[in-house]
């Protein structure tokens, strides 16, 4: 796949194959809201306490440093599924965040200033939940996301679920949402996530997905990124396009870079302004199409050139006010 002409095959699995040192990524070579992003497998998180496997969680996460990730997300609660020959029930393996499971996280996301999705079972008033917690560059929790459809055998072992109403998280480079496993097979919890604004969503997950985690991007236009504990994690366009996924020379996960500077159109009529547009800005901006489907997407490719700003030159509507602006006709002349 490529971006721009630009190969967004992950570079850890290019020198994973190759036996190449990886290569450290500056932030101040990057773009204004690009974003670099890190999804773990359960790949190689294990242990025979709590306490080592999140050690070989914090090691797994130690090989992407050198990315200097924004944000690294873990399976869905990778904590008890990498226990070797031991079984814990929710409550033992429940907490209040930030405890003795989720420190040593903070820790490391205050040693690397990144941000750290922890999937683990948390505690309040004595009902435990299947959450994910969102820790941010300086170690400290910004909050939870607690998994709203949680299946049967959960609700069994003892996990609640948790509010419909999914929160966006402010980071400092954009507004995320989180939904776990089973919640993929819902809708609500993404619309709300998108209707709130979120530019990525993140799902851990027990399993992959496979198209749906495409289609939940394709059809909310945001990026997703899956952390699997089997077979495929990945991260999506908000075309439903996938950037990068782990595989056979990539079993650790993924990591890879988002352009948060760029909008989602519809094709007819504005992709016919492409031309004039490029002929201001040349390479500084990148378009390209979805034919069958009648989307187009703009993106900023230089550090001077806000899309928003572009698209009021223009006067070009993204997908969604062309969509609501449809709505209100649609209402003002509909026959009651």
């Amino acid at each position: 796949m490529t971006l721009g002409g630009i190969s967004l095959v992950s570079q850890f699995a290019q020198c994973q194959a190759t036996h190449q040192p990886l290569k450290a990524v500056a932030k101040t070579d990057r773009l204004p809201r690009e974003v670099w992003v890190a999804s773990l497998t359960q790949q190689g998180i294990a242990g025979d306490s709590l306490e080592q496997v999140i050690q070989s969680a914090i090691r797994k996460m130690e090989m992407v440093s050198s990315y200097k990730p924004d944000i690294i997300c873990l399976p869905e609660f990778f904590h008890v599924q990498g226990l070797r020959n031991k079984k814990l029930s929710v409550e033992e393996a429940s907490e209040e965040p930030i405890g003795k499971i989720t420190q040593p996280l903070a820790d490391f996301a205050r040693q690397q200033q990144c941000y750290v999705i922890a999937p683990v079972f948390t505690k309040e008033d004595n009902t435990c939940y299947n959450a994910a917690v969102l820790i941010d560059r300086s170690g400290k929790m910004v909050g939870e996301y607690r998994k709203a459809r949680p299946t049967e055998s959960e609700i069994a072992d003892g996990i609640a679920p948790g509010h419909f109403d999914p929160p966006v998280f402010e980071t400092d480079f954009g507004k995320i949402g989180i939904q776990i496993c089973f919640d993929i097979e819902w809708l609500d919890g993404w619309q709300r996530l998108k209707q709130k604004g979120a530019e990525i969503v993140f799902w851990p997950s027990a399993f992959a997905g496979g198209k749906k985690v495409n289609t939940m991007a394709w059809w909310h236009k945001f990026h997703v990124v899956s952390s699997t504990q089997k077979n495929t994690t990945k991260i999506c366009k908000p075309s439903g396009e996938e950037i990068a996924w782990s595989g056979n020379y990539s079993q650790w996960g993924v990591c890879a870079p988002l352009n948060l500077e760029q909008a989602v159109l519809h094709s007819w009529p504005y992709s016919l302004k492409f031309p004039e547009i490029h002929k201001k800005y040349g390479n500084k901006v990148y378009t390209y199409t979805l034919h069958e489907e009648e989307l187009s997407f703009i993106e900023s490719r230089h550090p001077d050139v806000r899309i928003a700003d572009v698209l009021r030159e223009f006067e070009i509507p993204t997908y969604d006010q062309f969509k609501h602006s449809a709505e209100l006709a649609q209402q003002k002349h509909r026959s009651l």
